[in-house]
């Protein structure tokens, strides 16, 4: 199934390149929910996730007929939205950073305390677990296992060299390991 919507977006991209709105309409709606979880998981809050990809699909908008390969094309657009959250995230003062940080902390440590957590369903468990790992560790793993991108997609993604990229799953891998071995146990 994944292969039909890489072919079909493959399409649509090059439509879009052609200038065809329709098929860039389509684009957004087919690739949109990816980058939306993307972003949640970078700036750990729904809202400014939503205005990081919207600002983001301006710039891909602007930016597609630059594109050389359409294939490329969900790195280069994750690439995109990484660099908005991050602009977003420097614009932020300290004290508003500090709040963030707690609030999503608080929030992952709740979500995996939580008395009503599904143990019966092992994919909600490790998405809670991935949400719960720092965000570059979070968004890394995410990437890599949930969207289906190689190692080199995700290093363009979130503009890192390919090395970075597979220290991060390492580390990400032994935390959610810790992470979901610290649930059985309770």
């Amino acid at each position: 199934m994944r292969r039909k919507s890489r072919i079909l977006e493959d399409y649509l991209v090059a439509s879009s390149k052609l200038g065809d709105r329709q098929a860039f309409a389509r684009l957004v709606d087919l690739r949109g929910p990816r980058l939306l979880s993307h972003a949640t998981r970078l700036l750990g809050n729904r809202e400014e996730a939503r205005d990081a990809v919207q600002d983001g699909w301006i710039d891909i908008y602007r930016g597609l007929a630059k594109l050389r390969d359409p294939m490329s094309f969900p790195a280069w657009a994750t690439r995109i939205v990484t660099r908005k959250c991050a602009q977003l995230i420097q614009r932020k003062t300290s004290r508003r950073q500090l709040e963030h940080e707690l609030i999503v902390e608080s929030d992952a440590a709740a979500m995996a305390t939580s008395p009503d957590f599904d143990e019966a369903c092992d994919a909600t468990r490790v998405r809670a677990a991935i949400e719960a790992l720092p965000p570059v560790h979070g968004a890394t793993i995410a990437l890599f296992y949930l969207d289906d991108m190689s190692v080199a997609e995700v290093a363009v993604a979130l503009d890192v060299p390919v090395g970075t990229i597979k220290t991060r799953l390492m580390h990400a891998r032994e935390k959610l390991k810790d992470l979901l071995k610290g649930e059985n146990d309770e």
